[in-house]
């Protein structure tokens, strides 16, 4: 008698919002080319001229799934929603996935302090992985930025410099600001308390309690950070620099995973990849 091997894990089925837009595709490629992941829902704003589309037709290939404006419509097949659109369109979607229990991934930043509060909110009700860079890369270089900020407390300025296309519509990026929250906590300091967003005029000299940023914005980068901690006769830079948007889409995809085991929770992307141990 021949034994026969379990039965495969149904595939996780992914919506997809903003999906007219260059993440969106990026995302939607991923989950096409994933052997785990299935595209069950598009979501655009309603002024879109790609809503009612086929989401893959970019591809010059059929899904058979629409791109709509219409929330529940676009979540009803899904699973798990992947979001790198804008704050106020994202808690919309998140409000819904809620009610609906569709798990979320948030790649959106530029959130204030109540809205992250909504969030924590909406995923004491569905699971939710919540994180300012979905980049594997990103996050890695976090922990090491925590690391660094343990061993380099006394004796470095500290600087957080930061490159994004002209299209970026925040700053610093969200990617600098997780930054700069990790370097203040493991200095046992408040970011908003110490942070220095800008510098012109007679300035006076550097205050080495603070955390400096620098914004530039211009051409296509897809995102460049260092950061730099300066001290006495040495510097040391610790950067990440992305050269396209597909290590944020296989970052999603990994967040997407790790929800499968959970009903609900407000979980980031050091949860995803195991780095809080």
């Amino acid at each position: 008698m021949t034994a026969t091997s379990p039965s495969a894990a149904p595939a996780i089925r992914v919506a997809i919002a903003g999906a007219s837009g260059r993440m969106g595709r990026m995302l939607i490629e991923a989950v096409r080319a994933s052997g785990d992941c299935v595209l069950a829902g598009a979501l655009d704003i309603a002024s879109s001229p790609a809503i009612g589309s086929d989401a893959t037709a970019f591809l010059g290939v059929a899904s058979g799934v629409p791109i709509t404006a219409d929330v529940r419509a676009g979540l009803a097949n899904a699973d798990v929603l992947i979001d790198f659109t804008r704050p106020e369109g994202t808690l919309e979607h998140l409000a819904v996935c809620a009610q609906v229990g569709v798990k979320a991934v948030i790649g959106t930043t530029g959130f204030t302090a109540e809205q992250k509060e909504a969030i924590a909110a909406a995923a004491q009700k569905t699971a939710v992985v919540f994180a300012p860079n979905m980049s594997v890369g990103v996050n890695v270089t976090l922990k090491l930025l925590d690391m660094a900020a343990r061993a380099l407390s006394t004796g470095y300025d500290i600087e957080v410099i930061e490159a994004h296309h002209r299209h970026k519509v925040d700053a610093p990026s969200g990617t600098a600001l997780k930054m700069g929250e990790v370097i203040a906590q493991a200095l046992g300091r408040d970011l908003k308390d110490c942070a220095v967003y800008a510098r012109e005029g007679v300035t006076g000299e550097r205050d080495p309690s603070t955390i400096g940023f620098a914004t530039i914005r211009g051409g296509d980068i897809v995102g460049d950070h260092t950061v730099l901690f300066a001290g006495t006769g040495e510097r040391i830079e610790i950067s990440h620099k992305s050269s396209s948007r597909a290590g944020y889409a296989q970052g999603s995809l990994r967040a997407a995973r790790f929800l499968a085991a959970h009903r609900t929770g407000l979980f980031d992307m050091f949860d995803v990849l195991g780095l809080n141990d």
